[in-house]
């Protein structure tokens, strides 16, 4: 039995160019800078998102790691949604790495943090407080249904975050889901942050991998941090060289899964007891609750891998489905005609 894994765009596996340029990549110690595989996905990444600079990494996790530590010193306060990747799934290395502290505002469901309170949350100088260094925005915002923040909300944060002296760390796991959702380049939606970190292996399909881009003192320093906390790489090349394919070939694929997890909303949509808005999925990401007389939540999640079907429990009958490359259109069709045989038999 296929199958169809929709537990996020994570699992998608390299394409066949990707494997044939890791076979065939030219590698060096990249600890040393001398890795020009890693050396050219860098200078690629740093064109692409509009910056000077900018540092391959092992994992999403880690390029949010390094950014804040380099922004950041041990006492310093940052600024995040309560919905936040950081916040939520990184196993609190900001603060027990890091001794930063996290200052949480409420996200709001299009996934922004309103400005005026996160204003108010900005300490002023005071031997009781923690100093406000960071404002960490996330784009897209992965628990808000993947949703987009579009590029005036960039400039209205960057504004606030200026007048206040402080930096901006944009957490931009799926930032070129976001630029597709937007219809817009990928670099208006980053050019006020200070720092920006994407991942190649989620819909970009790459196996492994992110990149952390900035200044070039900022990349400068990050790169001490990242050697610091176990992520320097030696003949990293091999991993890079899908990187390098996954920027060049893959970005303009995602709007295929920005299809299908529409057409998916609207089909769940239809069945009843499962509660759902179509207008609020945006990208890549579909969240649903399921509320049924008959059907628990982990029986619906059960009667699904029975069906060759994985997705995600995330909360109490909330479920979490990710398009990807390896889920097409008649897998789409299949999960809403097994998900109304479970519900409506």
């Amino acid at each position: 039995m296929k199958i169809i894994d929709l537990r996020s765009d994570t699992v998608t596996q390299p394409t066949p160019e990707m494997r044939e340029a890791m076979s065939l990549a030219e590698v060096g110690d990249d600890v040393l800078e001398e890795d020009p595989t890693v050396n050219k996905l860098q200078e690629l990444a740093a064109h692409k998102i509009g910056k000077e600079s900018a540092l391959f990494v092992p994992s999403g996790a880690m390029g949010n790691l390094v950014s804040v530590l380099t922004h950041c010193q041990r006492g310093d306060e940052v600024i995040l949604g309560d919905r936040c990747h950081i916040l939520l799934n990184e196993v609190g290395g900001i603060s027990a790495l890091g001794g930063i502290h996290p200052r949480t505002v409420p996200n709001e469901d299009d996934g922004t943090l309103p400005l005026d309170r996160v204003e108010r949350l900005i300490r002023g100088p005071d031997i009781h407080y923690p100093p406000t260094r960071l404002i960490c925005l996330e784009n897209t915002q992965n628990y808000c249904s993947g949703a987009p923040l579009p590029v005036s909300y960039m400039d209205a944060t960057a504004s606030l975050a200026a007048r206040h002296n402080l930096k901006i760390h944009l957490d931009g796991a799926r930032i070129f889901n976001a630029a597709m959702a937007l219809s817009t380049d990928v670099r208006e939606l980053t050019r006020q942050a200070d720092s920006v970190m994407f991942c190649l292996s989620k819909g970009l399909s790459a196996p492994v991998g992110s990149l952390v881009c900035g200044t070039r003192d900022f990349i400068h320093k990050a790169r001490k941090v990242r050697k610091m906390v176990g992520g320097g790489m030696r003949q990293a090349g091999h991993l890079a060289a899908a990187g390098i394919v996954a920027l060049e070939k893959m970005t303009a694929r995602l709007k295929e899964d920005h299809d299908n997890a529409q057409i998916l909303a609207c089909g769940l949509a239809r069945i009843d007891g499962i509660r759902l808005d179509p207008k609020n999925v945006k990208t890549n990401i579909v969240f649903f609750e399921l509320n049924h007389p008959k059907t628990t939540p982990g029986e619906f999640l059960e009667r699904l891998k029975s069906m060759g079907i994985k997705i995600l429990l995330i909360d109490r009958g909330v479920f979490r489905a990710v398009l990807n490359r390896g889920v097409s259109r008649d897998h789409v069709d299949y999960f809403v005609k097994s998900a109304q045989n479970i519900l409506q038999p």
